[in-house]
């Protein structure tokens, strides 16, 4: 059989990273992009300007020309603005220009790579469009636009799932709590916003969660919705790579998903 095709956006490193690296090892083909074509050992990597959308549609010609399909886009590509050093200042404090980045990349970007994906998907009735967001959609998360952006993602991938209906083509937001990147573990410390990095999500944890999510045969069941990733792993049987099983995030921030609407 031939393996699964997967494009994950932004894989020089983080979650990127870590989810191309898991769907590689779970046996798919995996593309990934980057600024500067970097990525994980045993991926096809891609230099792509994500805020260049002929440098997008390059990507799924690419694609579209050498294995003609494509079965999961995993939306993740992100940019910190200029001058970034942690979001500690207020809004009105920070340049306009923010705007640039958390979501001219944060959200558009996510937008454009999906309707090509949805494109190819659809000709071949299969195929799921997954987006990280985050659970600053429910809360205030690090800064205004960063918010806007996750709560966009979300709206964006109900909306999507409802014009999908009877493709054969599902898209789903999901919410990891907090990442152990190479950069959080680089800063060695035990806990960051109150929560405990000992129970926080490796991103390959991630990968397989996603690697899981379409391979379900009920998947078409869950197009539209918001998921919590810890919670997803907990229902697949999955753990981090040290076995330990991450925490959710749910009861800190005071819900469950957001979409679909009760």
């Amino acid at each position: 059989m031939t393996a699964p095709v997967a494009l994950v956006t932004g894989t020089s490193r983080g979650v990127g990273k870590g989810v191309a690296t898991a769907l590689r090892d779970a046996g798919w083909q995996v593309f990934g992009t980057s600024r500067h074509g970097s990525g994980p050992d045993g991926i096809t990597s891609l230099a792509c300007d994500h805020t260049d959308d002929a440098a997008v549609a390059a990507v799924f010609d690419r694609l579209s020309s050498t294995v003609g399909r494509l079965d999961l886009l995993v939306n993740n590509v992100w940019a910190a603005p200029r001058g970034f050093a942690g979001f500690t200042e207020k809004f009105y404090e920070r340049p306009i220009d923010d705007w640039d980045t958390l979501i001219t990349v944060g959200l558009r970007a996510h937008y454009v790579a999906s309707v090509h994906a949805a494109r190819m998907m659809t000709a071949r009735g299969s195929g799921l469009i997954t987006s990280i967001s985050s659970f600053g959609t429910r809360g205030h998360l690090h800064s205004v636009l960063y918010g806007m952006s996750k709560a966009g993602l979300d709206k964006m991938t109900y909306d999507m799932a409802h014009e999908l209906r009877d493709t054969g083509v599902s898209a789903v937001s999901l919410w990891p709590g907090l990442v152990r990147t190479e950069l959080l573990l680089s800063a060695g410390i035990a806990e960051f916003a109150g929560f405990p990095i000992a129970e926080a999500e490796d991103p390959t944890f991630i990968g397989r969660v996603i690697d899981r999510l379409a391979r379900d045969p009920e998947l078409a069941a869950r197009s539209g919705h918001t998921l919590v990733t810890a919670e997803l792993g907990a229902e697949y049987g999955l753990a981090n790579d040290d076995g330990t099983a991450p925490a959710s995030h749910r009861g800190p921030f005071g819900g469950g998903p957001l979409f679909p609407p009760a």
